[in-house]
């Protein structure tokens, strides 16, 4: 299926079933296909995240990911007081990207017509730039810094595990690219070498855990994955936010996305949401087949074994280091920024 054809479906979907919803205040695409042409073949891995803006203060977690007309969709919901402010969006790195090209799907407000208009003017003016760069370094702080001892190890994991990766967030901001989720470690090493700092990006990974990692052995770890994953989406009840992510719809994004980077070469980049998806995995287990969750706990430990973690002392010190680490950072962020006079352009064609 091509992005155009996908995203004429997501505007169907929203406008059977979102658009008469209590509260309803529109809609706009977030995520990878922002800025991709529609003619574009949407990846197999890949889904078309689609934000329904709602009135209300505290909405309920949207239906995640579903199938409709042949499109996969991930559907999320967020309060129309997050879009208040149009500096606020500006100084968002994770909302800016959404109003950088003509996202809206449907505006029956004006308001998201209007943040475009704004935001696409500015994105690129380095004040801003560099405003979404500290948004994304004080996310990095403020996770780490909020790092519960007493949690439980998947759920430590996962604490530790999104920050650091946000790392990657900072430099693909600087350089206006889409902030992808899953694919976002292979996404920052083209930057890093387009911008003349090739070695950076083996110390992103190594911050990480995966540097000297082999692609039989993330193979390994990717096929004890899969056999978690179906049996989390089999048992699967309770809802979380991430919920959308583990399910047979969701299978060809985290297993077979993963593979693909395995096979192209970018196993180590691969490790990242290998090893979230493996979390994301025992936190639903955990709750609805606590059986299942010790059963297999074993591999997902082994998978974060190798990345040089085994109890929540290794977490906690391989989040100083990546605390130690910001103010280098910070200086290749904005060495990309007074660097990027070519990288100005339509975002590069990332799917997430």
């Amino acid at each position: 299926m091509r992005v155009g054809q996908a995203r004429s479906e997501a505007a169907r979907w929203v406008a059977e079933y979102a658009r008469e919803e209590a509260g309803y205040r529109g809609a706009f695409f977030s995520g990878s296909t922002v800025g991709l042409p529609d003619g574009v073949e949407l990846s197999p891995h890949s889904d078309v995240d689609v934000v329904v803006v709602t009135a209300l203060s505290d909405p309920p977690l949207g239906p995640g990911k579903l199938r409709y007309r042949g499109a996969l969709l991930e559907v999320s919901l967020m309060p129309w007081r997050e879009l208040s402010s149009t500096d606020g969006v500006l100084s968002s790195y994770h909302l800016a990207g959404s109003f950088r090209t003509d996202a809206v799907i449907d505006d029956p407000t004006g308001r998201l017509g209007e943040l475009y208009a704004r935001v696409s003017a500015d994105f690129a003016d380095e004040v801003w730039v560099r405003r979404r760069c500290r948004d994304a370094v004080r996310r990095i702080e403020r996770r780490l810094a909020a790092l519960d001892p007493a949690a439980p190890f998947h759920e430590q994991v996962t604490g530790w595990l999104f920050p650091t990766g946000v790392t990657t967030h900072v430099l693909l901001v600087a350089a206006l690219r889409n902030p992808t989720v899953r694919l976002r470690y292979a996404a920052v090493r083209e930057v890093l070498s387009r911008h003349g700092m090739p070695g950076l990006h083996p110390e992103l990974l190594d911050l990480l855990g995966c540097r000297d990692l082999t692609a039989d052995r993330v193979l390994r770890h990717l096929g004890e994955l899969a056999r978690t994953f179906d049996a989390t989406a089999e048992v699967a009840r309770t809802p979380f936010f991430f919920s959308g992510d583990i399910t047979q719809e969701a299978r060809p994004v985290a297993i077979g996305g993963s593979l693909d980077l395995v096979e192209n070469g970018l196993h180590r980049e691969a490790m990242f949401w290998i090893v979230a998806t493996f979390a994301r995995c025992h936190t639903i287990l955990a709750a609805d087949s606590p059986t299942l969750h010790e059963e297999l706990a074993p591999a997902f430990r082994a998978a974060v074994a190798d990345l040089g973690i085994s109890s929540g002392a290794d977490l906690a010190g391989r989040a100083g280091r990546v605390t130690a680490f910001l103010p280098r950072l910070w200086s290749a962020a904005e060495e990309i920024i007074a660097g990027r006079a070519d990288s100005t352009g339509p975002l590069a064609p990332v799917c997430r």
